[in-house]
């Protein structure tokens, strides 16, 4: 059975472009983890192969589970859940400064999540209390990286926000005498600024419900306690 599962991870290795020991990291295991299967059977021992490590490889592989460990369904067919990049924080009683935030384009790392996801989404870590009981502090929100509605349309909703001078928040938008006002279900209102993004929710999930796929560097930022 090793024999078989090890050739489908090396098939899949190839296809992605990706060596054994990068793989292994991607996947959160040991540089060494795919090194080992394949040592396994080079001395064929009697070594099977553990359900959790075809499970954290299988997203990296861009590949099934049940496909590593039978060869069932089709091979490039990845598992169910989505992978979508967390950007940094956004606050919820915490005010995040970006001033001082060094974020990759492609956003701080990888993670996987338990369904499906359209390409467009982009995450953040929540940070701060100030929206209990739905919003959690280390909690994952979920948001379309493009704006698609009005800002008017808004009005009422809870929403990452993105302000004129560059802090973000998460938030419940309301129309302002000059601008809107940012409601916090525990904490002072913030009245009268003006936005430069919405982020219109799409999920929140607790961090663990999600699975961590790539560090990809970076510094979180500057917090200020509001």
């Amino acid at each position: 059975m090793l024999d078989d599962v090890l050739q489908r991870v090396e098939k899949r290795l190839e296809a992605v472009g990706l060596s054994a020991q990068a793989a292994s990291v991607k996947a959160g295991l040991s540089k060494d983890a795919i090194r080992n299967m394949q040592r396994a059977v080079q001395q064929k021992g009697r070594a099977g192969v553990s359900t959790r490590t075809i499970t954290a490889l299988a997203p990296v592989l861009e590949t099934s589970v049940s496909w590593l460990l039978e060869g069932e369904g089709e091979e490039n067919s990845p598992t169910s859940g989505g992978i979508v990049s967390v950007m940094g924080y956004v606050g919820a009683g915490a005010e995040i400064e970006p001033d001082f935030e060094q974020t990759p384009p492609e956003g701080l790392e990888e993670i996987q999540v338990p369904f499906p996801l359209p390409a467009e989404m982009i995450a953040f870590q929540i940070k701060g209390d100030s929206m209990l009981p739905v919003y959690k502090d280390g909690h994952i929100v979920i948001v379309y990286r493009e704006q698609k509605r009005p800002l008017e349309a808004f009005y009422g909703e809870e929403a990452a926000v993105r302000t004129a001078d560059g802090r973000r928040f998460i938030k419940t938008v309301m129309r302002g005498v000059d601008g809107v006002n940012l409601f916090s279900w525990n904490a002072a209102v913030i009245e009268n600024v003006h936005l430069e993004w919405i982020g219109e929710i799409f999920a929140v999930l607790p961090r663990s419900s999600i699975r961590h796929i790539d560090r990809k560097g970076g510094i979180q930022g500057r917090l200020r306690i509001a």
